[in-house]
């Protein structure tokens, strides 16, 4: 609802009022694109005369303010004007609360609105920061910078016009996120707006936690250990050089925390264009060392002590692991190595088989044409062309016995589908052939067809015409045995299909039984209570009979307990996942296994 402001509702501007109503009527989708109406009216009015703080005070009175911080956690991929229009209602925002007075109610706006605006806006950026780095073409990453940079320069005018949001700024976990990146354009952004909160508010990093600002410094000297990049260590080292400046415990703790700090600047950074600072940055480390010489000794011999007792811990932790390591490495290792030797026997054998059967292949040719030279030695020489016609023509037989039997299996294979189909032809055949001739059989002559109007000639005819028939079709002879035989077949076939009856009636029988469990089970959920008029009597009933369904749903609840048990560090990535990105598979396989009934307590 919104609220009325002092000069009341005569005095209200009418196009604020429009908007308001429009923006109350309107759907979700619609709202941002309605909301850029706020900057013509913003500028409408010059800054700082009072006609623009009392539009500023209307438009946060009727809550549109309010509507711009909130639509910024939007998907803006899929909304008219795409992501540029989140980039203007970031500035719009920032320009409604910039020399805004708020007299009702000023708690909550300096420490409710203004860090959830700030909050906001570093979300933005993240998911601008993102799509800049994942975007391929020129244009897409030109357009996402720009409007990465437009979100940024509002947060600096919010925090310039309320300079207690600085703290919030540095504390914030979006902030460092989006201050610990790999990419150049959006690193320098980043920390022209850290060297913006140090002009602002230079004394917040004395009121920020310990942790915030050892993350912030150890960002920036690893930006300068491994980047060559010039702009980025332009901008480190202005940084450092800031610090330094404005407090000597600044400076104490980059000498102490951060020892190859000096051989890092003077080696690698020496003659990149920024000499001045870097000389200045180099000669206020130095001075520090020198003025804490002895202190650095005694701290020296302090940190090897420590060192020495952290890697003693370090390594009886790593001698209690390391029969476990090493029997898995060696277990993987002899895996391996079996496998190896099993390949190279397996190749040797092949190698060995290939010798053996080209020396067989030798051994029986050497001996042919030894054979045939002894045959030609003893036969006489007018016998030795009839001995090799004798030998061409056994060969030409068993050339062709080989290829006959390999066409027959050919024809063979190829008539295999065909020569099944003629023999289930056949089967069919001769069932149908008992069962007409079955009929035949049971089929009795009529007593009431008559036969006195048929003359002696159409009797004749039909008579030649049965004995052609039964010639045709002679009636087949059944012995004893084989209709013993087919009545047992019957016999043991009419077993089988009561028995088979039985098992379907139980099979009945027990499907009913389960529907009506589930019946009963689908009543019992819908006539559940509320969880606040619950009792243990009520819970007795949803406790599962079943062992294995009752350990899995425990399994699942202490799932979800360790769950909301997470440090935060390890949830810190879970806001910014989009609508149509799965959750946690671990998670949604131990839920997905639970059937929650009842109904909730409103």
């Amino acid at each position: 609802m919104a609220h009325a402001p002092d000069a009341g509702p005569a005095a209200v501007d009418p196009r604020v009022l429009a908007l308001a109503a429009q923006v109350t009527e309107s759907k979700d989708e619609d709202v941002p694109v309605l909301l850029l109406k706020l900057k013509e009216i913003l500028n409408s009015a010059s800054l700082g005369c009072k006609e623009s703080k009392k539009i500023k005070q209307e438009i946060y009175y009727y809550d549109l303010a309010q509507y711009c911080m909130l639509v910024l956690r939007q998907d803006y991929s899929r909304l008219h004007g795409g992501w540029a229009t989140a980039a203007q209602l970031a500035e719009i925002l920032s320009h409604c609360c910039l020399g805004l007075e708020v007299k009702e109610d000023p708690e909550e706006f300096y420490k409710k609105f203004l860090p959830s605006a700030v909050d906001n806006l570093l979300f933005l950026g993240r998911r601008l920061q993102a799509r800049f780095i994942r975007a391929i073409k020129d244009e897409e990453k030109k357009d996402f910078l720009h409007c990465f940079h437009t979100v940024t320069d509002a947060i600096c005018w919010l925090f310039s016009g309320h300079i207690q949001l600085t703290e919030c700024v540095l504390q914030n976990d979006h902030f460092l996120q989006l201050l610990i990146t790999d990419d150049v354009e959006t690193a320098v952004i980043m920390m022209s707006v850290l060297h913006n909160i140090l002009r602002v508010n230079s004394p917040v990093l004395l009121h920020v936690d310990e942790k915030i600002l050892h993350s912030v410094l150890d960002e920036l000297v690893y930006k300068l250990s491994s980047t060559t990049n010039p702009v980025i260590g332009n901008a480190a080292t202005k940084l450092l050089l800031s610090l330094a400046k404005f407090c000597q415990q600044l400076v104490k703790l980059l000498t102490t925390r951060y020892k190859g700090l000096k051989v890092l600047l003077s080696k690698q950074w020496t003659g990149k264009g920024f000499d001045r600072d870097l000389r200045q940055l180099l000669d206020l480390l130095y001075l520090e060392q020198s003025n804490r010489k002895g202190e650095m000794q005694r701290q020296h011999q302090a940190a090897c002590l420590i060192q020495a007792m952290w890697r003693g811990f370090q390594t009886r932790k790593r001698l209690k692991k390391l029969p476990q390591a090493v029997t898995a490495l060696q277990r993987s290792f002899r895996a391996k190595r079996k496998q190896e030797l099993q390949h190279l026997k397996k190749q040797k054998e092949d190698e060995a088989l290939k010798q053996q059967m080209q020396l067989q292949r030798q051994r029986a040719m050497r001996l042919f044409h030894e054979r045939q030279l002894a045959l030609l030695e003893i036969i006489h020489p007018s016998q030795v062309d009839k001995h090799m016609q004798e030998m061409e023509g056994k060969s030409a037989l068993t050339i062709q016995r080989f290829w006959r039997g390999c066409r027959a299996r050919r024809c063979f294979h190829q008539q295999k589908q065909s020569l099944k189909e003629y023999k289930a032809a056949v089967v069919i055949q001769r069932a149908a052939c008992k069962f007409l001739e079955k009929r035949r059989k049971k089929r009795a002559l009529s007593a009431w067809k008559d036969t006195k109007g048929l003359t002696d000639e159409q009797r004749l005819a039909l008579k030649q015409k049965v004995d052609d028939h039964i010639k045709l079709h002679p009636a087949s002879q059944m012995s004893e045995e084989r209709s013993e035989e087919l009545h047992m077949q019957a016999q043991e076939k009419l077993a089988q299909f009561l028995l088979r009856s039985s098992l379907d009636r139980r099979a009945a029988q027990r499907r009913e039984t389960l529907l009506a469990q589930v019946n009963t089970d689908v009543e019992l959920l819908m006539n559940a209570p509320g969880l606040a008029e619950t009792t243990e009597k009520d819970l007795d009933i949803f406790v599962s009979r079943s062992i294995p369904v009752a350990t899995k749903a425990k399994q699942s609840h202490n799932t979800m307990l360790k769950y909301t048990r997470w440090p935060w560090w390890k949830k810190l990535g879970e806001e910014f996942v989009e609508d149509d990105v799965i959750p946690d598979e671990a998670l949604n396989a131990e839920l997905g296994t639970l059937f929650i009934g009842g109904r909730k307590s409103f």
